[in-house]
């Protein structure tokens, strides 16, 4: 029986195999032939990739060509999920290098196994994804970017802004040019290995565009010595915040401009709103007296006051429309220019009851009160200026001196600009423009009635004046303090004030002009006393800088006579030189 049934085992078991070898070689037939393409294009999509290559945003550069922002080279970690799901067990030696722990790791992949690509910790200095790849941990890997950094630190933060983790502009000028700063990504096609790291460059698809660099018209040296100061009054006076602001008198270009508190843009742990927030530009408020050189301006302009008439302030208060308006001193009888040097309401609100409202809204208008400056800055407010048709009489006495109106810090600085430059108001600009290409502007105000009005200012800073402790030696300074209750909740805090005082220099031939604004300063708080000597301090170091030379320096008296009464005659040409 048995040698019956084995030749059929052996001839069934020798079809099989002969069945099962006729069938490979059909398949490897099929798959060399008719499959060719389809199984290298599979193998292609495993060991090729198509990759983006960061773009270099471009500097933003001072107006003398000092960086104030670059971008730094720096490297993502990433992963493939499933494959470092894998070695868990070495979690803890990649989480020492790069400060996470193994939670956080988990959390990184968690309901992404099946994904391609997850990240592990972005933005870290190259030396950092160098120590993270060594570990040689299956599904690890580094992706090459930028980050911004700012050498200025907190001290230009509010002005230029800052960039994302993606090195994408967010606020500032980082926001508002960012369209010119970033660069355009490329791609390239590259091989990798069985442990899909890069081995070799196939081709570059599209070359990245690098950004263009950005000159400002900031300058890094006046800039921080505004935020230096304005951050040292603060201090002193404790105050719950400041704010200055310098332009070019000729261009209306921004010089500087600081805030406090401020933030550093470096630190995306210290950007908190509040601290990121640009005052400056964004925060609209009540000037008070230092609307009062334009009231004065406006009713020149419009001859409906004769600045030879004496104004009778006594006692130091006036009832108008139920209301009463109110002096710090009886000043008594004050001409126009007294009116300017005292600061006095009583004398602002004659001078301005002699306009219509027209007249008035009119000429602050002509200064830019009311409407954003134009500069594209982010978040820029318009401050307010109510049409004349709604003003009732108690709103034009109060904005005659400060009240019911508002401005922002820019908007201010460029109307002190526009009395210094003659009457012409200039378009203000963070950029730096063409050498020697100024911009026209228009007429606010006609040039003799600005000379006037400059000429009461310089009184404000000279003896009898509110603003003594703003005088510069060897310059001539003109300005104006204001000391502003501010509002909280519908009605006037009695116990707050904001403390300004805006001006120019040299008066003789005004080339800067500077606002400084602190908030809530405790102890002394009169614009004078407060912000005077914060503009005392950055407009003097500015004018140094800058090479300007002095237009009050005081004549030598001559010698004394030589034997004879015949005078001095080497001193007496050194005089007429």
């Amino acid at each position: 029986m048995k040698s019956v049934f084995s030749r059929p085992r052996h001839a069934f078991t020798l079809g099989v195999l002969l069945l099962a070898g006729v069938g490979l070689m059909v398949q490897a037939v099929y798959l060399h032939t008719l499959r060719t393409q389809f199984l290298r294009g599979e193998g292609d999509a495993r060991a090729l990739r198509t990759v983006s290559v960061s773009a270099h945003r471009g500097m933003l550069l001072d107006r003398n060509g000092e960086p104030l922002a670059i971008s730094a080279p720096v490297d993502s970690v990433w992963v493939v999920p499933g494959d470092f799901a894998q070695a868990r067990a070495r979690w803890p030696e990649l989480g020492r290098v790069l400060g996470m722990s193994t939670a956080q790791f988990a959390t990184v992949i968690k309901g992404r196994e099946g994904k391609r690509f997850a990240y592990l910790k972005r933005a870290v200095p190259p030396e950092l994804a160098d120590a993270a790849l060594a570990l040689k941990l299956p599904g690890v890997h580094r992706q090459r970017g930028y980050r911004r950094y700012y050498p200025l630190a907190e001290a230009a933060g509010h002005v230029l802004g800052f960039t994302d983790i993606d090195d994408r502009g967010q606020a500032g000028l980082e926001q508002a040019y960012d369209k010119h700063l970033r660069g355009v990504p490329g791609s390239e096609r590259i091989v990798l290995d069985a442990r899909r790291e890069r081995v070799a460059l196939l081709e570059t698809i599209a070359a990245p565009q690098p950004g263009r660099d950005l000159k400002l018209a900031i300058d890094r040296r006046i800039q921080y010595l505004a935020y230096r100061e304005l951050k040292a009054a603060v201090l002193r006076h404790r105050a719950a915040s400041g704010m200055a602001v310098m332009v070019d008198v000729d261009s209306g270009e921004v010089l500087a401009m600081v805030n406090q508190p401020t933030f550093n843009p470096n630190d995306r742990n210290d950007q908190t709103p509040d601290r990121r927030r640009n005052r400056a530009v964004t925060d609209p408020f009540e000037p008070g007296s230092t609307i009062k050189p334009f009231t004065v301006a406006a009713a020149l302009a419009h001859r409906s006051f004769d600045p030879r008439r004496i104004i009778d302030t006594t006692p130091g208060t006036m009832r108008v429309a139920r209301h009463t308006v109110r002096d710090v001193h009886n000043y008594g009888p004050l001409d126009m220019a007294g009116v300017i040097r005292k600061s006095s309401n009583v004398g602002a609100v004659q001078i301005g009851l002699s306009m219509t409202p027209q007249q008035m809204w009119e000429s602050f208008a002509a200064f830019g009160f009311g409407v954003p400056t134009s500069t594209g800055f982010p978040g820029e407010a318009s401050g307010l200026l109510r049409a004349a048709r709604s003003w009732r009489q108690v709103e034009q006495v109060t904005m005659a001196f400060g009240y019911g109106v508002s401005t922002t810090g820019l908007q201010l600085t460029r109307a002190y600009a526009t009395l210094a430059s003659g009457g012409v108001l200039r378009p203000v600009s963070f950029l730096a423009g063409p050498a020697r290409e100024l911009p026209s502007g228009e007429r606010a105000l006609p040039a003799a009635v600005a000379a006037e009005v400059n000429a009461m200012l310089e009184g404000v800073v000279g003896p009898g004046g509110t603003a003594t402790k703003a005088a510069i030696a060897g310059y001539r300074v003109a300005g104006k303090t204001g000391t502003t209750h501010i509002a909280d909740a519908g009605s006037y805090d009695r116990r707050r004030y904001l403390s300004t005082f805006a001006g120019f220099a040299p008066a003789s031939a005004p080339r800067l002009a500077l606002l400084v604004s602190l908030r809530d300063a405790q102890g002394a708080y009169y614009g004078g006393e407060v912000a005077a000597p914060v503009f005392q301090s950055v407009m003097a170091g500015a004018l140094r800088m800058l090479g300007v030379a002095p237009d009050a320096v005081p004549e030598a008296p001559l010698l004394p006579p030589a034997p004879g009464g015949t005078p001095n005659l080497l001193q007496a040409a050194e005089r007429r030189l």
